[in-house]
């Protein structure tokens, strides 16, 4: 649904921070499903941990939240969207932050979010990290648009 180079159009983030790959659904308003391929590539990976590499929870948290930036965007009514090169998403909080199970080089990280509630620029997402349907992290994240 957007590749890589439509995502870069709606978020500011850039290698080695973007840890969006796809969006392969998107309803507007209400979710938004994308992924990240991991790779033992990824430059973390130099640290987290060399003869172990595992893939750090809060750049799962980070992916999810660049989901739920897409997501965000994406459902500003068309006069919000003309200025859309001029905003960008910040987090407000994560809240019931939970990490299940390890994510490896070679996994593929699909992110579900689903929105719990908007009002106005603020964004309240049900987050679920998933690795071959297998729940691996999951929280809840609060967010704002805003100009740059």
């Amino acid at each position: 649904m957007y590749n890589v180079v439509d995502i870069q159009k709606i978020l500011p983030h850039r290698y080695p921070f973007l840890l969006v790959d796809r969006i392969t659904a998107l309803e507007k308003g209400r979710s938004i499903e994308g992924y990240k391929n991991i790779s033992i590539a990824e430059p973390v990976f130099q640290g987290h941990f060399p003869d172990h590499p595992i893939y750090p929870g809060v750049m799962i948290i980070e992916g999810m939240a660049q989901a739920g930036g897409v997501l965000a965007f994406e459902s500003m009514d068309a006069e919000g969207q003309e200025g859309i090169e001029n905003k960008v998403v910040y987090f407000m909080s994560i809240d019931k932050a939970k990490f299940r199970s390890p994510v490896t080089p070679g996994d593929k990280l699909i992110y579900r979010l689903s929105v719990i509630k908007n009002k106005g620029a603020v964004w309240q997402l049900a987050g679920k990290a998933y690795v071959d349907e297998k729940l691996v992290a999951e929280a809840e994240l609060k967010a704002m648009i805003v100009d740059k």
